[in-house]
């Protein structure tokens, strides 16, 4: 790979940036491409494609291989709740990356969730050390308004691929009015899951953890390549 190649790509990578490298085998030729160029590349609908999928392959009739860098997604969970203890283990094995962030030390603590990082910090003091971008789910699951929707409003101005919220359609009519009232635009808030999942009539935690895991799937499966790894 060529010097300027590789530096780029790295960059990318570190950013947490989908890029995808293109390499046409009968001559060795490579470039890079990132979400933004997608629409002006020759091969877009197969570079569309390997970016929706995050899978690398062959293309072009077979004299083209695509080499795919995206970012590995992760749960931002807000709140140590008993849904987030049955999503931790569901995430794992879907392959997401979880964090669980709760200020209630009683609910944040490593005894409750032995495998994943917990964070026992508001969201604003939390979000701001780990980090929050377009390859991050975030979800929200107690119930406190001081809680969630610091966090929400972070996730929608970051550009999350997904911001959910638990609560009554009720409930969420009044979380709106608060986060309009505190700057964020109808078109923003349009943007969260509330009631949080898919409606398969889920009661228990562990059915809700499934309806929130397929929903997020959804979500980061079927948004447009050429705006991954920018805010929508």
């Amino acid at each position: 790979m060529r010097e300027d190649l590789l530096e780029c790509l790295m960059a990318e990578r570190k950013a947490r940036r989908p890029a995808l490298l293109v390499t046409e085998l009968e001559t060795g030729a490579q470039r890079l491409v990132t979400p933004s160029l997608v629409a002006q590349d020759p091969l877009a609908d197969a570079v569309s494609e390997a970016f929706r999928t995050g899978k690398s392959g062959m293309a072009g009739e077979g004299r083209v291989f695509l080499t795919v860098e995206v970012p590995p997604p992760r749960l931002l969970v807000i709140g140590a709740v008993h849904i987030s203890q049955a999503l931790a283990p569901m995430a794992r094995i879907a392959g997401y990356d979880m964090i669980v962030i709760d200020p209630r030390t009683a609910f944040a603590t490593p005894e409750r969730f032995p495998d994943v990082p917990v964070i026992a910090r508001w969201p604003e003091e939390a979000i701001a050390q780990t980090g929050i971008d377009a390859f991050t789910a975030l979800i929200a699951l107690t119930h406190d308004p001081k809680i969630d929707e610091p966090a929400l409003t972070a996730g929608l101005r970051a550009g999350c691929f997904y911001v959910g919220a638990l609560g009554s359609r009720r409930t969420h009519a009044k979380r709106l009015e608060r986060l309009h009232g505190a700057g964020l635009s109808e078109d923003e808030t349009a943007r969260i899951h509330a009631p949080i999942g898919l409606d398969i009539g889920a009661v228990s935690p562990g059915e809700i953890a499934v309806a929130i895991l397929a929903q997020v799937i959804g979500a980061l499966r079927r948004r447009n390549a050429s705006s991954a790894g920018s805010p929508p």
